[in-house]
């Protein structure tokens, strides 16, 4: 069956499609909001690893709770959290240690800057202390230096 050409709608015969002044703009608009949008985003990455700090600070508080639940008391100083994954064999001994330890993928987690945590047993603060010196790694600091400690996350 033949169709009548003059039959059709004028705008049949047309192609449709986007021209390249329509790219453009629309590549010229995605352009102005990444780089207004991006930075605000991606410009943050010292608070984003404070946010990660504290979250494996409440990770850590966690497997301790676990832990004194399981031996009555939490690991000494001298124990460290090295107590969360193998029982301790100095200081007082935990009557009962669970098998596998307290920590998901058996080890301690060092901070987001690569450092271990300080753990005080007992604490200054409370019954244990659990901080990061951020990223500096030393004691005390301002702005993106300044330590993430247990008794200060909310």
């Amino acid at each position: 069956m033949k169709v009548n050409e003059q039959l059709l709608p004028k705008t049949a015969n047309k192609k449709s499609g986007f021209t390249l002044i329509e790219l453009l703009v629309v590549l010229v608009i995605i352009g102005v909001l990444a780089g207004y949008i991006g930075p605000k985003i991606m410009g943050r990455p010292e608070e984003a690893k404070r946010t990660k700090a504290g979250l494996q600070i409440r990770a850590i508080e966690t497997a301790l709770k676990m832990y004194k639940l399981d031996s009555g008391r939490y690991p000494s100083t001298e124990q460290g959290l090295e107590a969360l994954i193998e029982p301790p064999s100095t200081g007082k001994l935990p009557a009962k240690w669970r098998d596998g330890g307290y920590m998901e993928k058996s080890k301690v987690p060092l901070d987001p800057w690569g450092n271990e945590f300080v753990y005080l047993s007992p604490g200054l603060n409370l019954d244990f202390d659990l901080s990061s010196y951020g990223n500096d790694g030393e004691s005390g600091g301002d702005g993106d230096a300044k330590d993430v400690n247990n008794w200060e996350i909310e």
